[in-house]
């Protein structure tokens, strides 16, 4: 898991399941978990003991922002995609003191509420909330236009994209923000299986009820009759990939409708709901340059869990 995804426009989320179920193997895409229920479970998620990306990247930025504003300098219009985090974004901008701060998300809702909460605790910072799809090159509201931008990618969300979809993302933030752009980004470091495992398996079965809630939302939302009883979180972690992947396994010879259409799964089937690739350092400093991006600093937790990244546009990769 990761910082919230981008919601889908209305009417995505049953093409969606619906392509996804009658693939081989299935699979419904991670950003579905995110309705109220899966968004209140995953806020619990990130408080959870074994869940150890969300504290060390805040405990990584608490010690480093200062480094950040020294580097980077101030007075740049800092771009986050994805509205912001109510504890990991203020860290960020009491230290670089922003001309601007623009929110990217492509729920209008969530990013508003987002953004007022912010605007309330900097009054004297101009907020430019901007609705979008941030995958794709965005040109960024005219009031900052000419600005130097600093861009925010927090959670580790990087790592929900296979690495040709990272790559071109962050080719996507290069030409967001143009020339002379920096870029705090947050990685997942790739370590022991078995505190990855237990990261995305917890032992309160919080993030099992996530993961299950993704059918019992198809039920609510799509006219699902699926029985939720009929499957079971599983998390793994594939060595080959490097990836931890979440799984909904059923556990015995199931049948559901789903949109008036059929769909069968036999006993130890899964539907494959989430990847999240976890990096080495040279794995992170590749991607940066793949991507368009000049590694320039990291900074990593005591217990080498999760890298805090700084990289500067590659010349010569960014459009205005």
């Amino acid at each position: 898991m990761a910082s919230r995804p981008q919601d889908d426009m209305p009417g995505d989320f049953g093409t969606a399941v619906l392509t996804g179920l009658a693939a081989t193997p299935k699979t419904i895409p991670a950003r579905y978990f995110y309705d109220a229920k899966g968004s209140a479970l995953f806020e619990a998620i990130t408080d959870l003991p074994e869940y150890y990306p969300t504290r060390t990247e805040i405990g990584l930025l608490t010690a480093h922002a200062g480094e950040i504003g020294a580097t980077v300098g101030e007075g740049r219009a800092v771009v986050e995609f994805g509205s912001g985090s109510s504890v990991k974004t203020p860290l960020l901008l009491r230290a670089v003191a922003p001309s601007a701060y623009v929110p990217i998300d492509i729920s209008a809702a969530f990013m508003a509420e987002s953004a007022a909460t912010l605007g309330a605790a900097f009054p004297g910072l101009a907020v430019h909330p901007l609705a979008g799809d941030f995958t794709q090159a965005l040109r960024l509201p005219a009031q900052v236009e000419g600005m130097p931008k600093l861009g925010f990618f927090p959670g580790s969300t990087l790592g929900n994209a296979a690495p040709a979809a990272a790559v071109d993302l962050l080719r996507a933030f290069a030409a967001t923000l143009g020339s002379d752009a920096w870029l705090v980004i947050g990685l997942d470091l790739r370590k022991d299986r078995r505190v990855l495992e237990a990261a995305y398996d917890d032992a309160q079965g919080v993030t099992a009820a996530f993961n299950l809630n993704l059918l019992a939302r198809i039920n609510r939302e799509l006219g699902g009759t699926i029985d939720v009883s009929a499957f079971r979180h599983r998390a793994r972690w594939n060595g080959d990939a490097g990836r931890i992947e979440m799984h909904l396994e059923a556990v015995r010879d199931v049948a559901f409708d789903v949109l008036g259409q059929r769909f069968t799964l036999v006993a130890g089937e899964t539907i494959h709901t989430e990847n999240s690739h976890k990096w080495t350092l040279d794995e992170a400093r590749l991607l940066a340059r793949a991507g368009g991006w000049t590694p320039v600093t990291v900074w990593i937790d005591a217990g080498a869990k999760f890298g805090l990244h700084l990289w500067r546009v590659a010349s010569g990769s960014a459009e205005p």
